[in-house]
Parts: structure tokens; sequence; C-alpha cells
């Protein structure tokens, strides 16, 4: 990871660019070193069609291959909906089990590519954040809601079941709420997500975005492979794998210029090399 983050190079596309391919299920405004994901479906509760997980997926990419981005934001458009989960209306065109295990697998590589982007993802969740949408902010690094916030796995009364949601959810909020919402359909406020572990911060609805930010730039200022060594290590590192990546980043550049800052008593540049 230290190798691929320290020679990326800038593939970002504009969005009109991209979106000259069709319409767009997200936009991207990726000014600085931080960078929002804004799922854009609001007419629809930001309802995640087909086109979306690939999309995000390439949205992802670009930014972590670009070196100017330090940490992403995904929010839902309008101020109802993070995203209210997968367009169940269009599951109806999957008709062959084929089409339905690509669709799963396509959905759980989007899901992966969240956990496993080198640049920290947060989550800043606006309303509902049901099905797909909850599963989506257990995928991000850290969730910031907004009091009006709620979160729910309803996909039993349709007659499945949150496969990721399901898989990530107790390591996140413990066994047995994860029964609960996925068994029962319950839905969690956003106090109660604070209290259960899904949400790390809830903040007033009109201050969500401004407090996003605010911790996007704090976690930008830090030394960026430290932070993607960081993740990695906190998703599943082992003890030899630790140690090989401490090592590397004890040679780093932004290690040396760190430990001069810190003796001079000033400001760190990291330059993520």
């Amino acid at each position: 990871m230290i190798g691929d983050l320290s020679t990326a190079q800038s593939t970002r596309q504009s969005t009109a660019q991209s979106a000259a391919a069709g319409p767009r299920t997200i936009r991207v405004d990726a000014n600085g070193p931080v960078a929002v994901i804004v799922i854009d479906s609001p007419d629809k509760l930001n309802v995640m069609s087909r086109p979306f997980w690939p999309e995000l997926r390439a949205a992802l990419g670009e930014l972590e291959a670009d070196e100017r981005t330090r940490a992403v934001i995904i929010t839902g458009a309008g101020d109802r909906a993070f995203s209210a989960g997968g367009d169940i209306a269009g599951f109806a065109d999957l008709t062959t089990t084929q089409a339905k295990r690509d669709f799963q697998r396509d959905c759980m590589r989007t899901f992966a590519a969240v956990e496993g982007c080198a640049l920290p993802v947060i989550a800043a969740v606006n309303g509902y954040a049901l099905g797909g949408g909850c599963e989506l902010a257990l995928a991000c690094d850290i969730v910031i809601a907004g009091d009006t916030a709620v979160f729910g796995m309803p996909e039993t009364s349709v007659g499945l079941v949150p496969g990721f949601g399901a898989l990530r959810a107790p390591s996140v909020i413990g066994a047995h709420w994860t029964k609960l919402m996925v068994f029962a359909g319950e839905r969690v406020d956003a106090r109660t997500a604070l209290r259960i572990g899904l949400a790390q911060k809830v903040v007033p609805a009109a201050r969500l975005m401004d407090t996003a930010r605010e911790l996007a730039a704090q976690i930008a200022a830090r030394a960026p492979l430290a932070v993607a060594v960081g993740k990695e290590l906190i998703n599943g590192g082992e003890f030899e794998h630790s140690t090989a990546a401490l090592t590397a980043l004890h040679g780093t550049g932004d290690t040396a210029e760190g430990i001069r800052a810190f003796t001079e008593k000033r400001s760190p540049v990291f330059q993520g090399r």
C-alpha cells in the first residue's frame, strides 16, 4: 500500500467527462484535500440503482489515485435521506440466477472498495440510512449522524437479508443489536446509533456537513501514509503485517518531517511520501 500511495499518479476525471457516458447517480466535489461524494437522487431518497455501485467504486478509485485528496465524505443529496437503500423495484429486472449473483457481487465489491480504500471515508448521514444505505455507513471508517438520522436494515420484509450488514454489523454494534435490526427490521435513531457504536458523533442536522468537513480536514492534516496504514491494520492487520508496515513508515519522508517538526515545535507539512 505504501508503495502504491507514494507512486500514485493523478487520474481524476471531471464530472462532465464522466457524465458523457450517461446520467450519474453520484456527484463529486473534489476541491482541495477533502472530497465529497454525494448520492444524488433526492427525489427517490437517494436509492442505490444498479449504476450506483460501479460509479461509487470508480469515484473512489479516482480520488485514491489523486495525490491531492486525503479524506472523503459520503453523504446524500437533500435533507431527507443518506440513502434509502437498493432500488427494490429494479430487482424485478434480475430475471436469472446469474444476473442476481452478478448484482450481489457488484454490491459487495463496492462495499469492499469503501473498506479497502486507502483514503479515510466518513459517512455524513442525513436522514434515512436504510438497507444498503445503512450497510454503506457500516463500510465507512467513521459515521457522523445528523440528529434526524434513522438507521435500519429492513430486508427481511421483502424476503432478503443485508448480506454485507450481516457480516459487518456484529463487529460494530454486537450480534444482538444486529439480530434485532435484521430479524425485526428495528429502526435506530441517531442517539441510539451513537450509544451502540453505529455512529461516532451526532450533531444538529444543520451542522452535519460543517462537522464532517472539519473532521475530514483534521484527518487530512495528518500524515496520509500513516492514516492509510492505520486503516489497513485496524480493518484486520496481524502482528507481522503491523511490524512490516511500521518499519516501512519509519523510512518515509513524512515520518522524518514529523520528527523534525516535533523537535522544532512547529506544525508538520506532510507530502504523502
